[in-house]
C-alpha cells in the first residue's frame, strides 16, 4: 500500500476534534479538489510501498487509543479492508476519512464523509482534464446512502463562502442525513483566513442548527506535514 506520511498528533477537524491519534495517510486520490491541501497525496502523488505488517508496527509504536485513516482518499487504497480489520484487532477507534465516492465494507467505528461541492472543481487552466472528471464523480448519492446507512457517520463540508450553503443544504435535505451530524469548517490553509471565514460561518450554523469545525491543526501549526 503506498502511504504517504504516518504520525502521531491531535484530530483538527469533526467531532473528535483534539483527539490523539495516529494518522494513516494513503497516497493517491480519485478526485482532484482545487483547494486540496494535501497535493502529495492527490495531485502529485508520492510515497513509499509500505506491507500491512510494516503499517502496523509503525502505529503500535506511538501506542495509541485512536488511529485515522486519510489521504488522498483511503476507501481506494489496495487492502484497505484488511489494514482496517487488523486495527481493530488492536482495539483501537478507527476513523475513515473519505470523500463518500467509494463503499467498501471496512471496520470503522467513525466514517468521516466529507463531500466535495462545487467549490472543489478544479479550474480549467490547472486542472486540464481532471475538470470534468472531478465534476462527474465527486457527488455519489448512493454511496453516501450506503454510508450513512450502514456507519456512526459526520458529514463535513468545506465552505468558502455563504454561497456554498444553498448546495450543501440540499444535500442534506436529499440524504435525509441528521443536521447534529454535519459540520460546517471554514476553507484554507492560512489561519488568519480561517479565523476571518469563522465569523460569519459560525452564525450560519447556528441558523442551520449545524455544528462549527475549526481546522485546530491548521490554527496551531499552519499547513504542514506530519503535524
Amino acid at each position: 500500500m503506498k502511504i504517504a506520511e504516518i504520525f502521531y498528533s491531535i484530530q483538527g477537524e469533526g467531532m473528535l476534534v483534539g483527539t490523539p491519534s495516529v494518522f494513516i495517510r494513503t497516497s493517491g486520490c480519485n478526485l482532484r479538489c482545487v483547494w486540496c491541501d494535501t497535493p502529495y497525496a492527490s495531485w502529485e502523488p508520492e510515497g513509499e510501498d509500505l506491507a500491512l505488517e510494516e503499517i502496523l508496527a509503525r502505529v503500535a509504536r506511538f501506542q495509541p487509543h485512536y488511529v485515522v485513516l486519510t489521504g488522498g482518499e483511503p476507501m481506494i487504497a489496495p487492502d484497505i479492508v484488511p489494514l482496517t480489520e487488523a486495527l481493530r484487532q488492536m482495539r483501537l477507534h478507527i476513523t475513515v476519512e473519505t470523500a463518500g465516492t467509494v463503499y467498501l465494507p471496512v471496520e470503522c467505528h467513525l466514517m468521516s464523509i466529507s463531500p466535495k461541492t462545487s467549490n472543489s472543481i478544479p479550474f480549467e487552466r490547472e486542472g486540464g482534464r481532471w475538470v470534468a472528471m472531478h465534476d462527474r464523480s465527486r457527488i455519489r448519492l448512493d454511496v453516501l446512502k450506503r454510508l450513512i446507512d450502514n456507519y456512526e457517520y459526520q458529514l463535513k463540508f468545506v465552505v468558502a463562502e455563504e454561497e456554498d450553503l444553498i448546495e450543501i443544504n440540499d444535500l442534506v435535505r436529499r440524504l435525509r442525513a441528521n443536521p447534529q451530524r454535519v459540520l460546517l469548517m471554514p476553507e484554507g490553509t492560512d489561519p488568519e483566513v480561517l479565523r476571518e471565514r469563522a465569523l460569519w460561518l459560525v452564525e450560519l450554523c447556528k441558523q442551520q442548527g449545524y455544528r462549527y469545525s475549526p481546522r485546530l491543526h491548521i490554527e496551531l501549526w499552519g499547513n504542514r506535514r506530519g503535524v
